[in-house]
């Protein structure tokens, strides 16, 4: 199978996409707080749901389809607001919630689901970011003569930095909350309740 891309261009778009993916923003709040309130697996698959997102962006953007985003901008506007509002039940739940200690193989009550859902929706509230792939890799490869084989390649570099760097935050985040008495778990709590919060600001005045 044919691929157009060089070693060069797969490094350099590696560590473009590394350093961008471990810059603070909306989806590392997420990661984290999901995290530190109910475990690592949650932050993971939050990290998960991000990297979809991207993927389905990364599809978009090397098949020509940013027009098609464009033209359906109420649509993705829809879905911003319904991300936003997601993130700000998830908060406001979290400081409701009273917390019980876990340890490293346990995790409160959460929905596995609703985890991978909350990144996957920080994604794809942002529209831009296909417009963002649209215009990043053309300075790597000729979208024209992308082949399928150059499409797996920049989809694995997303997933590895992306999934990579949120996971990182993740496993951060769950080991500083590993163990923690009832009172200070309640703190931690509110903590992650307001990350997730913050992200919703983040989408909504900041994107």
């Amino acid at each position: 199978m044919d691929v157009t891309l060089s070693l060069t261009s797969i490094v350099a778009m590696f560590l473009t996409l590394l350093v961008l993916a471990a810059l603070p923003s909306a989806s590392v709040l997420a990661v984290s707080a999901r995290s530190v309130s109910s475990g690592l697996i949650h932050g993971i698959l939050t990290a998960a749901g991000v990297v979809a997102g991207d993927i389905i962006f990364i599809l978009l953007a090397i098949g020509g389809l940013a027009m098609l985003v464009e033209a359906t901008g109420d649509l993705f506007v829809f879905v911003k607001y319904f991300a936003c509002g997601y993130l700000i039940w998830l908060g406001v739940k979290l400081w409701r919630t009273r917390a019980k200690p876990r340890t490293v193989e346990g995790t409160r009550d959460a929905s596995l689901f609703s985890s991978f859902l909350a990144g996957l929706l920080i994604t794809l509230a942002d529209q831009k970011a296909v417009f963002f792939y649209l215009g990043f890799f053309p300075a790597f490869f000729d979208l024209d003569a992308a082949t399928p084989l150059d499409i797996a390649i920049a989809i694995w570099v997303a997933v590895l930095t992306v999934g990579g760097t949120k996971i990182a935050y993740a496993i951060a985040a769950s080991r500083a909350g590993l163990y923690f008495s009832p009172k200070l778990g309640v703190l931690l709590n509110k903590i992650a309740g307001s990350l997730m919060i913050g992200a919703a600001v983040l989408m909504l005045f900041l994107r």
